[in-house]
C-alpha cells in the first residue's frame, strides 16, 4: 500500500490521506475558472497540482484497494465579470442580445481553457460541471439554509447570516472581527452584518437570471460551488483545494454555507491550497509589464511540457518564481531526455512498465515534485531509457502519443539534404554575387529550429529543442 501525506491547510499539518469511502475512491474538488478571458499563467498552478495529485491516485488506488478517484473542476459561468465582457462586447457593436453574447462568451473561454490546460499536459477532470447546470441544486440549498435561519431575504437579496456559524474563520485562521477591517466585503444597506454575504441577487431583464422563490434573479459565487460539489462528491468529500487567495472568503464562505445547510461539522477532510505565482521575483501585474497568459507564453513558441516542468520544481506551498533562465533549464533538460529515450529507448517496452517507485513515493510524501524531478535527470543520466518514457508520460510531461512523435522526429532526423541544398546555393551564389537564395534558405531553417553552421569546409545543419520538422516541407 502507498501512503499519501498531504499538507491539510485547516489542521496546519501533513496528514495521510484516507479515503472516507474507499469504495467510491478519493473524492477532490478544485474550484475551476471563471469563464470571462484567457486563464494567466497562475491560474494553470492548481490545475497542474490536481492533476499531479490525480495521476498519482489514479496509480496508487487499485494497488489501495480503493475505488478510481472522481476528480470534480467547475467552471463558473455565472459571474458579473463575464456579464461586463459581453457587455464591452454588445456595445462595440457586437450582434445578438446581452444573454447571446454572455452564452457566447462563456462558450468561447471554456473552448481557450481546455486547450490551454491539454497544452500542459493535464488530464480532463471526471466532472467539469458549469454553475448554470445547477441552478435549481443552488435554490434548494438556500430555501435550506433560510428555514434554518442561517440566511435571510432583504429587497430581492438572500445573504447568508455569517455570525450564525461559530467556525467561520477556521480554515484562514481569523476571527470575523479581525476580518471586518481589511475584508474584501460589500457593503450594503440591507445587510445585517457588514460580513453576511449574497447567496442570490435579483437580475434585470437583459442579464442571466432564474426564477426563484425571492424572484428572477442568479446566484451568488459561493453557493456555486458548495451546490456542484454536493451533487457531484457528496456532503462531505475528501479534499478541496485552489490558490490560496480563495481561502478567504471564497472558501471560508464555502465551509459555513455548506456545513449549515447539510448538517455536518466540515465540508472536506483535507484542504489543500497553493501559493501564488511571481515573474522574474515580483508580483505579475499588467502595471509592470510582466502579465501574461498561459496561450501567450504557448504562441511564443514556449512548449506546454516546459511550462509544466518550471511548475513542479517548485512546492506547492512555497511561492514559485517564473523566470526565463528556469524556462531554458526546462527547454535544455526535456530535449536530453528525449535524446536519451531516442538513443537508447524501447517505447514498445517502456508501456509495459510501472511509474519509477522512486517517484511515486516523492509525489506520496506531499507532493514532492521537485524531488520527482530530481529523479528524472538520475534516470536520464544512469541512463535508463524506458524508465524514463515511463515517468515522464506518468508525471503528465507528455502522453503517450506525443512522446512518439517528439521521438520519431529525433529518430528520423535527416537534414543531409538540406546541408547539400544549401552548399549548392552557396556554391552558385559566389560565382553569381546573388545570395537571395541563400538567405532565404538559411531563414526557412532556423525558423524550423535548426542551427545553421556554415564554414569553408561545408555545412553543418544541427537541430535545436525548438526543432518542428513539418516547417520543412516544401523547402526542396
Amino acid at each position: 500500500m502507498v501512503e499519501i501525506r498531504l499538507r491539510n491547510t485547516r489542521s496546519r499539518k501533513v496528514e495521510t490521506l484516507t479515503p472516507l469511502d474507499p469504495a467510491k475512491g478519493v473524492r477532490m474538488y478544485l474550484c475551476g475558472p471563471t469563464v470571462y478571458d484567457r486563464a494567466h499563467l497562475g491560474n494553470a498552478r492548481p490545475s497542474i497540482l490536481f492533476d499531479v495529485l490525480y495521476r498519482l491516485l489514479r496509480h496508487v488506488s487499485p494497488e489501495n484497494g480503493w475505488a478510481p478517484p472522481v476528480y470534480v473542476r467547475n467552471f463558473t459561468d455565472v459571474d458579473d465579470k463575464i456579464n461586463a465582457a459581453a457587455l464591452a462586447r454588445k456595445e462595440a457593436g457586437a450582434p445578438g442580445t446581452l444573454e447571446e453574447l454572455i452564452a457566447e462568451r462563456t462558450e468561447e473561454t471554456i473552448g481557450w481553457y481546455h486547450a490551454d490546460m491539454d497544452a500542459l499536459g493535464n488530464l480532463r477532470p471526471t466532472h467539469e460541471p458549469r454553475a448554470t447546470g445547477y441552478i435549481a441544486e443552488m435554490v434548494a440549498m438556500i430555501e435550506t439554509l433560510i428555514a434554518e435561519d442561517h440566511a435571510y431575504e432583504r429587497e430581492g437579496h438572500v445573504l447568508f447570516r455569517v455570525r450564525s456559524f461559530e467556525a467561520y474563520g477556521r480554515l484562514s485562521g481569523r476571527s470575523v472581527d479581525d476580518m471586518i477591517a481589511g475584508a474584501r466585503v460589500e457593503v450594503a444597506p440591507f445587510k445585517e452584518d457588514p460580513m453576511d454575504f449574497v447567496l442570490w441577487k435579483p437580475s434585470s431583464d437583459d442579464l442571466p437570471g432564474w426564477d426563484s422563490p425571492w424572484g428572477r434573479g442568479r446566484p451568488g459565487w459561493h453557493i456555486e460551488c458548495s451546490a456542484m460539489s454536493r451533487a457531484l462528491l457528496g456532503d462531505v468529500f475528501d479534499i478541496h483545494g485552489g490558490g490560496n487567495d480563495l481561502m478567504f472568503p471564497h472558501h471560508e464562505n464555502e465551509i459555513a454555507q455548506s456545513c449549515c445547510a447539510n448538517g455536518t461539522e466540515r465540508m472536506a477532510q483535507i484542504w489543500l491550497h497553493n501559493e501564488m505565482l511571481q515573474v522574474e521575483g515580483k508580483k505579475m501585474s499588467k502595471s509592470l509589464g510582466n502579465f501574461f497568459t498561459v496561450r501567450d507564453l504557448l504562441n511564443r513558441g514556449v512548449r506546454g511540457e516546459e511550462i509544466r516542468f518550471v511548475f513542479l520544481g517548485t512546492h506547492y506551498s512555497k511561492t514559485m518564481d517564473w523566470t526565463a533562465e528556469k524556462r531554458l533549464e526546462a527547454e535544455l533538460f526535456l530535449f536530453g531526455c528525449l535524446e536519451t529515450i531516442a538513443a537508447f529507448g524501447d517505447l514498445s517496452r517502456a508501456k509495459q512498465l510501472e511509474p519509477d517507485a522512486e517517484i511515486v513515493a516523492a509525489l506520496a510524501a506531499d507532493l514532492n515534485t521537485h524531488l520527482a524531478r530530481e529523479r528524472l535527470r538520475r534516470l536520464r543520466d544512469l541512463p535508463d531509457a524506458d524508465a524514463l518514457a515511463t515517468s515522464l508520460v506518468f508525471m503528465g510531461f507528455y502522453s503517450w502519443e506525443g512522446l512518439e512523435q517528439r521521438i520519431n522526429e529525433l529518430r528520423g532526423l535527416d537534414l543531409s539534404n538540406y546541408a547539400a541544398a544549401l552548399s549548392d546555393a552557396r556554391d552558385a551564389a559566389i560565382q553569381t554575387k546573388d545570395f537571395t537564395a541563400v538567405d532565404a534558405l538559411k531563414s526557412a531553417l532556423t525558423a524550423a529550429g535548426v542551427e545553421v553552421r556554415m564554414s569553408k569546409d561545408g555545412v553543418d545543419l544541427v537541430p535545436t529543442t525548438n526543432f518542428d520538422p513539418s516547417k520543412l516541407e516544401g523547402l526542396l
